[in-house]
């Protein structure tokens, strides 16, 4: 049997493009593992920073990039089935005395648009779990599980901030209901904003009025308790028959 010889170049090629694929594969599944904005600093993952209290919340938090460590994290929950780590998406859940907050960042609007019509769908067929609070803000949704204070767990949710700008590929799909939105604001500002005016025109001409007859009144009353008698002529001359109308005649005449 005739023995078949490589040449070596092709041998060498060969090595070579195995370790290439390696090297490919290696890139691949480190680039899964690593956040889409890290710190330049201390390269913390930015999401982490964005929890409550994060420098205490760190030391406990638990970053997140796939179904798998979610479930680890979190036990096995019927929402988080609807969470796909697609496109860049990345989590952090960190355990705090309100409950475990969870904050899901998607990689765009769409993205989290999407999932937040799932969630709240589900949680409307479920039934709305009380131990769950749930919110969506910015490319964020947001998640407190077992949450013993309801309030309390709402005020925790509201902790987390989406300091980014949203930007959506195409035409915001959303532009007529921002748009009808602002202007119900608007006419609602409008419309508080006349009614206090007038009411407080309103008021300030009662009081004005108010203050001037009390002025009146008692301007009057001191003028009344200063005369001698009273007189019904208005000061105008008239007979004194009653003897009342005090004698205004000059004490000297000029043939005086």
């Amino acid at each position: 049997m005739k023995k078949i010889v490589f040449p070596k170049f092709l041998i060498s090629a060969g090595f070579l493009m195995l370790a290439a694929c390696g090297v490919f594969a290696q890139t691949a599944a480190n680039s899964t593992t690593k956040s889409q904005e890290v710190s330049d600093g201390d390269g913390i993952p930015v999401l982490i920073k964005h929890l409550p209290d994060w420098e205490n919340a760190q030391k406990r938090a638990v970053y997140i990039l796939n179904q798998n460590d979610l479930q680890n994290a979190l036990g096995s929950r019927q929402l988080l089935d609807l969470i796909e780590f697609q496109g860049g998406t990345e989590a952090v859940t960190a355990p705090y005395p309100q409950g475990k907050l969870l904050i899901v960042e998607y990689a765009s609007p769409q993205s989290s648009v999407e999932a937040d019509n799932r969630i709240k769908q589900r949680l409307t067929e479920s039934g709305q779990n009380p131990a769950v609070i749930y919110r969506r803000t910015g490319n964020y949704n947001i998640f407190v599980f077992d949450a013993a204070d309801e309030n309390a767990a709402s005020v925790l949710a509201d902790e987390v901030k989406y300091e980014k700008t949203v930007r959506w590929l195409g035409t915001n799909p959303y532009a007529v209901l921002q748009a009808e939105r602002a202007y119900l604001n608007d006419t609602a500002s409008l419309f508080v904003s006349t009614v206090t005016a007038i009411a407080g025109g309103i008021g300030l001409s009662l009081l004005a009025g108010l203050i001037a007859g009390i002025v009146f009144f008692y301007a009057r009353s001191r003028k009344r308790a200063n005369m001698q008698a009273f007189s019904d002529a208005g000061g105008i001359t008239r007979l004194n028959l009653d003897d009342l109308t005090p004698n205004i005649l000059p004490k000297k005449f000029l043939k005086d």
